[in-house]
């Protein structure tokens, strides 16, 4: 695999709409895009994409893009959420103050919005409906089916707008009552047949508390202070294609009423990220959060950028993921092995190394001296910090006469081309002595319990004077200087390429054992000044993350093995 750095950007044709527009003095050659997260849930992977095209977008072309929150659903929102989505936007690179402004949110608009929606029902453009939601929904029709009027589209202007302050004015239950847009109950689109756009909510909003009792929806909120802000380039996901012509419906009544404060911002989508094995619905994570499935948005399993922040995966990686795999209009789902291979390729070069045994077997080198009071003798080997990086330099590791390897590195009958350590075998010790099995020690039920060797002194540094060559080379622990720590291993969360394709619910393919933790590992003594967060490689294991809360346990980011790589042998 080449380095992330040299592998070449796909075609942005987002971009090169912008480029067409300065190029036309559309905009009047200004940039203005907005990142508009709902804070009901933390931010995932496929945010990221959204998150990178708007923000790098503007910067390219010197213009300007806000974070805007869009609260406008008191039901699912909270200020947590709020918190976690800016901590997870300075994670992946954009700061407060750098990047964007101070942030903005929906509710900011609260007052223009509902001005502006007195502004339509006083043009014929919007009226009250008493229909319950049911009602209204069963009207709508469907695709190739006539949509059927309420009896309430005609009301007179002034009977709406008695009615709409009175719903602004908190007199009516939840759901008493809505506010619809008088578009056209016979459209081919169904988001024109008078879609809502108020609706009754007696509920606490984060910022706002209980002032207001009605609150936009989405379609109407969005465009709107897309308008009072400024954007010129309204950049969405393909899901909210058929949204666009409501998008600009809405507008133009404002910009016919001479009420835009700016060019009239226009909507284009863009497909949004899809991986395998993964699953980005908030709505599903919240869940698994709430279950108890997962231990919080932040699980290292979860596609979360706190959860991949968790796991290790570095920010970079991703932003450089998200711009190689470019942006389309097309939906298309990428192998969640090609994210991890640019993980893998970024660790490479900062990771340190270090020694980690996760399955510990004891080992016993017979003839290992001992000094004056029969302690056995205690060395200092030298090992690379990171072969990548010269400038990481070494550092010593203790090694004596007990040391700890791997369980499966030890095969008391070998398979066929086994060549770690077994009866007879000799093996080469990372950085330390070729030693040689002379035998083992069993346990009641059979298991192997101690090994013992033999080491030949000639060989300290890993290398024999007479030239020999051994086909292993392990890693190891040394027994009386380990530290204690744990490890989570995990798999796939979901099992499946694609979760829920073959019953309908994502949750039917969740994988119970998508993490193992080990608790008796035996780390070599540098890892226990590993800063929380901090990504090394475990040697011939892989890369693992310190947990930024909880000492001493690392959780394995990805393995050495390049499974992008073989994928794409597969496929040629």
């Amino acid at each position: 695999m080449s380095d992330a750095d040299d592998r070449p950007t796909a075609a942005n044709f987002v971009r090169e709409l912008v480029i067409a527009d300065n190029e036309r003095g559309t905009f009047a050659g200004r940039v203005q895009t907005r990142f508009p997260p709902e804070p009901n849930g933390y931010l995932h992977i496929g945010h990221a994409k959204a998150i990178s095209v708007d923000f790098d977008l503007a910067a390219e072309f010197g213009g300007v893009c806000n974070l805007r929150f869009d609260d406008t659903n008191p039901d699912t929102e909270d200020t947590s959420y709020v918190d976690a989505i800016i901590e997870d936007l300075a994670w992946l690179g954009y700061r407060q103050g750098e990047d964007y402004p101070e942030p903005l949110y929906a509710s900011d608009y609260f007052e223009q919005l509902y001005r502006w929606a007195e502004l339509l029902i006083e043009r014929g453009c919007a009226y009250v409906d008493e229909q319950d939601g049911e009602t209204i929904s069963a009207q709508r029709g469907g695709y190739g089916n006539p949509g059927v009027e309420s009896p309430h589209r005609d009301r007179p202007v002034e009977e709406n707008l008695d009615l709409f302050r009175r719903m602004r004015a908190g007199e009516f239950a939840d759901a008493a009552m809505v506010l619809r847009a008088k578009v056209d109950m016979q459209h081919e689109n169904m988001q024109m047949r008078d879609p809502v756009m108020y609706r009754i909510r007696a509920a606490e909003h984060h910022r706002t508390g209980t002032s207001w009792p009605i609150y936009p929806t989405y379609d109407w909120a969005h465009g709107q202070s897309d308008a009072i802000e400024g954007v010129t380039h309204s950049l969405c996901t393909l899901e909210f294609d058929s949204h666009r012509e409501l998008y600009d419906w809405y507008l133009d009544q404002l910009r016919e009423a001479g009420e835009l404060p700016h060019e009239q911002p226009r909507q284009t989508e863009f497909a949004r990220l899809a991986l395998t094995h993964t699953m980005t619905s908030k709505r599903k994570l919240l869940q698994l959060v709430t279950d108890g499935v997962v231990d919080g948005w932040d699980d290292a399993r979860m596609p979360t950028l706190s959860g991949l922040r968790r796991r290790g995966y570095p920010a970079e990686s991703i932003r450089e993921f998200c711009s190689f795999i470019g942006v389309s209009r097309t939906n298309s789902r990428n192998e969640i092995e090609l994210l991890e291979s640019f993980v893998r390729t970024r660790l490479n070069r900062l990771a340190l190394r270090r020694m980690a045994v996760l399955r510990p077997l004891e080992v016993v080198i017979t003839n290992w001296p001992t000094d004056d009071a029969g302690d056995p003798i205690v060395e200092h080997v030298e090992l690379i910090n990171n072969p990548e990086n010269s400038e990481d330099g070494t550092r010593t590791a203790p090694f004596s006469g007990r040391f700890w390897i791997e369980r499966e590195d030890f095969m008391a009958e070998p398979e066929p081309k086994y060549f770690r350590l077994s009866p007879g075998r000799e093996v080469r010790l990372r950085g330390a002595y070729f030693v040689t099995c002379t035998g083992f020690e069993a346990n009641d039920d059979g298991s192997v319990a101690r090994v013992l060797v033999t080491c030949d002194p000639e060989t300290r540094g890993g290398n024999a004077p007479d030239g020999r060559k051994v086909k292993s080379t392990m890693h190891w622990v040394s027994a009386a200087h380990a530290v204690g720590g744990s490890v989570a291993l995990y798999d796939r969360l979901f099992s499946a390429e694609v979760p829920g394709e073959a019953t309908g619910d994502v949750l039917d393919d969740l994988d119970p054992d998508s993490r193992e933790l080990l608790t008796d590992c035996k780390l070599e003594p540098a890892l226990a000044d590993t800063p929380p967060g901090a990504v090394v490689q475990f040697e011939r294991l892989g890369y693992f993350a310190h947990d930024p809360d909880q000492p001493m346990l690392f959780h394995r980011t990805v393995g050495l093995r390049d499974e992008w790589a073989n994928i794409q042998k597969r496929k040629g």
